[in-house]
């Protein structure tokens, strides 16, 4: 049997602590569930890792990268417009592929806020400002303000959240799909207000 590498484990680790952070919150994400999630003992936790902050550290990480995945995935030659939606689109589809990745990343948050105020705040800052790094990059066909990049920005991160919080409450998908074409369509009429862009036909 190959031997798993201690940066598959933390893969692994970080994986397994989302699914229990999901199901028991962070207060009941102990180490030994951490661990029995992974498929692996303790001690090989507490190897790779020195504490189950330093574990956290790298959960945070995860979930910055899973929202960089989802604004890097947009097509650069898009017009602002579609890149928005795009943005959208793609932020509410990571939400409802992997209900677990929803409820932790809404439970991470909340306790980050509680505990570590500038943790929470800087996987949120870092989530907009690649969505306003993309937008910006969309926005030669349509010039428009700093202000209104952040304002486009601010709304699908609203409007994202609010789906998210929904998905997470019901966890209805055939619902929350349908749901979808609702929140793309309360963004459109935003941008058709604000930069003068024509709605996308479905």
């Amino acid at each position: 049997m190959p031997r798993i590498s201690a940066a598959q484990r933390r893969s692994d680790f970080i994986k397994a602590a989302v699914e229990v952070i999901a199901i028991y919150g962070i207060d009941g994400a102990t180490t030994r569930r951490i661990a029995e999630q992974a498929q692996a003992n303790l001690a090989m936790l507490h190897y790779c890792y020195d504490s189950k902050e330093d574990l956290f550290a790298d959960v945070y990480e995860y979930v910055a990268s899973r929202y960089r995945d989802v604004t890097e995935a947009s097509d650069p030659h898009a017009t602002l417009a579609d890149t928005a939606r795009q943005l959208l689109r793609a932020a509410m589809e990571c939400y409802l592929e992997s209900p677990s990745f929803t409820a932790a990343t809404l439970e991470l948050m909340s306790w980050a806020r509680r505990q570590h105020g500038d943790r929470g705040i800087a996987v949120y800052d870092q989530a907009l400002e690649s969505m306003r790094a993309v937008l910006r990059g969309a926005g030669s066909d349509h010039p428009v303000e700093p202000e209104t990049i952040d304002q486009i920005a601010y709304v699908i991160a609203t409007l994202a959240d609010g789906f998210a919080m929904n998905w997470f409450t019901y966890g209805d998908r055939s619902a929350a799909t349908k749901q979808m074409e609702t929140v793309v369509s309360v963004l459109d009429s935003w941008l058709a207000v604000r930069i003068g862009s024509t709605p996308a036909t479905v």
